[in-house]
C-alpha cells in the first residue's frame, strides 16, 4: 500500500459514495498512482506569511526578440526590476484552442508560445509557482474528445451528453448567455448533444466516470511533481452534473474537492488547494469543507486551504465609483476569518472580468446597476448570464482595474493624476487585508483598456488581456512621467513594505472599526503581537476626518507607504490609504 492507512479509508469512502462497487478498483488504481509519484517534495514550514504575495500572469505575458522563450523573457524581466512578489500565478500554459488558454488540449505539454518544461523549472527558481488545473472541461480539439467523436472505447464515457428537449436541463445554473448543449457528430453518423457549460470548444468532463477522475489526479499530481506549490481548481462548482439539480456545487463535487486535498496532503504534503468559484461569499467559503475545531483551538477544513475573495473587487470598486465605502465596511466587519490552514486569496482584478454575482445581498440591485454603469461610461463592456426563466443578467464587468478608477468627470488637467491615486489607494487596502494578496500583471503596469485587442477577437474579456514584447513593455515604463512606470514604482515600494511586516501575516489578526464614518479602517496585529498596522483609506474626492477609534492611539503614525508622518486627529486627504505604524 502506498498510500497510508488514513488516507487510504478517507480516500476509499470518498470513492464508494461517488462510484459505488467501483471505489474499491478505482482506490486501487489511486494507490498505484500514489506510489508512482511518491517522493514529489511539498512544501517545508508554515504555509504562508507575510511575505507571500501572488503575481497572476500568462506565461506568454511579456515576449521577447531572440532565442529566449517568452517564459524567460518574463522571468528576466520580474527578476532584473526586482518585482518583490513570491509566488507565480502562471494561467493556463499548455496547448489550447480558445479562451486564451482555458481550452486545454494538452494537459501534460508546454505551448510552443510559452516555452519548455525547463523554462517552467527555470522560473520555479526564482518563484514559487501556482499552476491552473482546468479540469471542468478539455478543448473539443483534445485527444479525449477526438477519440470520442471517433468512437474509441477509452474515451466513451469521457463526455456527457443529453436531450436538449429534456426539462431537467432548465434547471441548470448557467454562468454564461450561450447554449448548455453542442450539437456533434461521432462515428457511425449519429447525431449527440454534448455538455458545454463555458463555449461550444470546452467539452465537459464526465467525473461519474471513475477513468476520468483517475486521470485528472494523474494530471495535478504531474503538475505537483513539475513545482506546483499552489494548485488552482478552475470552474470547480460546476464539476459533477446530475439532470433534475443545479449542477453547481453538488455533494459530489465537495467529495472530489475532499479527495484531492486527502491525496495531496499523503502524497505531497504542503501543497495548497485553490478553488475558483465566482459566486456569492457563502457559496465561496464552502469550499473550505467540513471545518472542525480542535482543543487548540485551530480549526481545519478539508477541502481548499485557500479560496478566493471574490466580493473584494466589485465592493472596493464601488467604494471608489461612490465615494461610499459603507456596503465595503458592513461586509467586512461581518466577514468571518477563517483559521488555522485556512485563507483568502484577496484580489482585485485577473484575467477574468470583475465579478457581479459576489455582490448579491451586500448592495442593492440599483446600487449594482448603478455601478455597471459606471464601468460602462468608462470604456468597459458588461457581460451577462442566462437566468432559469431565459433573461439576461451581469455577470462580471470587463475592464482594467485601472481603467475602472477613471472619472470621466474629471478636468482633463487633473484626471490622470486623480485616477493614479484612486488606483494605488485601492490596491493598498487589498494588499493589507488579511489573507493571502494576489496582483494581476495589469494591475503592476496600470494597463489601459486594450480596446484593440476586444476589437480583433469580438471578447469582452480581451480588454483585461493584453500581451506586451518586452521592449515594447521597457519603453512604456521607461517614460517616469507615465501613469505605467508611477504605479510600477509605487506598487513595488507597497509591496515592499509589505512583505517585511508581520503584522500583514496572513493569519495576523484583523479588527474593522465599528464606526468607520466615510473612511475604510481597520487593525492588523502581527501573530502573538508585536507590531500594529492601522489601515486608513479614503476612497472619495473631499478629505473626510480619521475615524474617533484611532483617538486612543496615540497624536502621532508614521505612513510605511510614503514614510511620513500622520496626524491621528486631522484629515486624511482624498483618494489616500495610510498603513499607519503608531508611535
Amino acid at each position: 500500500m502506498h498510500l497510508s492507512d488514513a488516507a487510504a479509508a478517507t480516500i476509499g469512502s470518498i470513492l464508494r459514495s461517488l462510484y459505488g462497487e467501483a471505489g474499491d478498483a478505482t482506490l486501487a488504481r489511486l494507490d498505484d498512482l500514489a506510489g508512482r509519484y511518491a517522493g514529489i517534495s511539498g512544501r517545508d514550514g508554515g504555509l504562508w506569511d507575510e511575505r507571500d504575495v501572488v503575481l497572476i500572469t500568462y506565461g506568454d505575458q511579456v515576449a521577447g526578440d531572440g532565442d529566449k522563450n517568452a517564459l524567460s523573457v518574463q522571468r528576466d524581466f520580474l527578476v532584473e526590476h526586482d518585482v518583490p512578489v513570491s509566488t507565480v500565478h502562471l494561467l493556463p500554459f499548455c496547448p489550447y484552442t480558445s479562451d486564451d488558454g482555458f481550452s486545454v488540449v494538452d494537459y501534460r505539454a508546454v505551448a510552443d508560445a510559452v516555452g519548455t518544461w525547463d523554462d517552467v523549472a527555470a522560473m520555479r527558481e526564482s518563484f514559487d509557482l501556482m499552476y491552473d488545473l482546468v479540469l471542468n472541461h478539455c478543448s473539443a480539439s483534445s485527444e479525449y474528445f477526438r477519440g470520442y467523436l471517433a468512437g474509441d472505447e477509452t474515451f466513451r464515457d469521457f463526455f456527457i451528453d443529453a436531450d436538449p428537449a429534456d426539462e431537467r436541463l432548465t434547471r441548470v445554473t448557467r454562468p454564461r448567455s450561450l447554449p448548455l448543449l453542442t450539437e456533434v457528430e461521432v462515428a457511425g453518423g449519429e447525431t449527440r448533444y454534448v455538455w458545454t457549460t463555458f463555449s461550444a470548444d470546452q467539452v465537459d468532463l464526465n467525473f461519474a466516470e471513475p477513468d476520468v477522475l483517475v486521470e485528472m489526479l494523474d494530471v495535478l499530481l504531474g503538475y505537483v511533481a513539475r513545482g506546483a506549490r499552489i494548485v488552482r481548481l478552475d470552474a470547480i462548482a460546476y464539476l459533477w452534473k446530475e439532470l433534475g439539480t443545479p449542477c453547481i456545487h453538488l455533494p459530489q463535487t465537495h467529495a472530489v474537492v475532499k479527495l484531492m486535498r486527502a491525496l495531496l496532503d499523503d502524497v505531497a504534503p504542503g501543497t495548497i488547494l485553490l478553488t475558483e468559484t465566482n459566486v456569492p461569499h457563502a457559496e465561496n467559503v464552502s469550499y473550505f469543507g467540513d471545518v472542525t475545531t480542535g482543543e487548540d483551538g485551530v480549526s481545519v477544513g478539508d477541502e481548499a486551504q485557500m479560496v478566493y475573495q471574490f466580493s473584494l473587487a466589485p465592493l472596493l470598486l464601488d467604494a471608489f465609483v461612490t465615494g461610499d465605502p459603507a456596503p465595503l465596511n458592513d461586509w467586512l466587519r461581518n466577514l468571518e476569518q477563517p483559521s488555522g490552514p485556512m485563507t483568502f486569496l484577496n484580489f482585485t482584478a485577473s484575467h477574468d472580468g470583475v465579478g457581479v454575482r459576489p455582490l448579491e445581498g451586500l448592495v442593492t440591485p440599483e446600487r449594482r446597476d448603478a455601478l455597471v454603469d459606471a464601468v460602462k461610461a468608462r470604456g468597459g463592456h458588461v457581460s451577462t448570464k442566462r437566468n432559469s426563466d431565459g433573461s439576461e443578467s451581469p455577470y462580471e464587468l470587463n475592464i482594467t482595474y485601472f481603467a475602472a478608477m477613471a472619472d470621466p468627470a474629471d478636468p482633463e488637467d487633473e484626471a490622470e493624476t486623480r485616477q493614479i491615486e484612486r488606483f494605488l489607494a485601492s490596491q493598498a487596502v487589498m494588499l493589507a487585508l488579511r489573507g493571502i494578496p494576489a496582483v494581476y500583471f495589469h494591475s503592476l503596469v496600470a494597463t489601459s483598456n486594450h480596446d484593440a485587442g476586444v476589437a480583433e477577437t469580438g471578447r469582452a474579456r480581451t480588454i483585461n488581456r493584453r500581451k506586451f514584447a518586452r521592449p515594447e513593455l521597457e519603453q512604456i515604463l521607461a517614460n517616469t512621467a507615465g501613469p505605467e512606470r508611477i504605479v510600477f514604482d509605487a506598487y513595488r515600494q507597497m509591496l515592499a513594505a509589505k512583505k517585511s511586516d508581520p503584522a500583514f501575516h496572513p493569519d495576523a489578526a484583523q479588527e474593522v472599526f465599528a464606526e468607520a464614518g466615510g473612511v475604510i479602517g481597520f487593525v492588523r496585529t502581527a501573530v502573538g503581537g508585536g507590531s500594529k498596522v492601522v489601515v486608513l483609506c479614503n476612497p472619495a474626492d473631499e478629505e473626510r476626518p480619521v475615524p474617533s477609534a484611532c483617538g486612543g492611539l496615540g497624536a502621532q503614525a508614521t505612513d510605511t507607504i510614503s514614510g511620513g508622518p500622520v496626524s491621528l486627529s486631522g484629515e486624511i486627504p482624498p483618494r489616500t490609504t495610510y498603513w499607519l505604524q503608531i508611535i
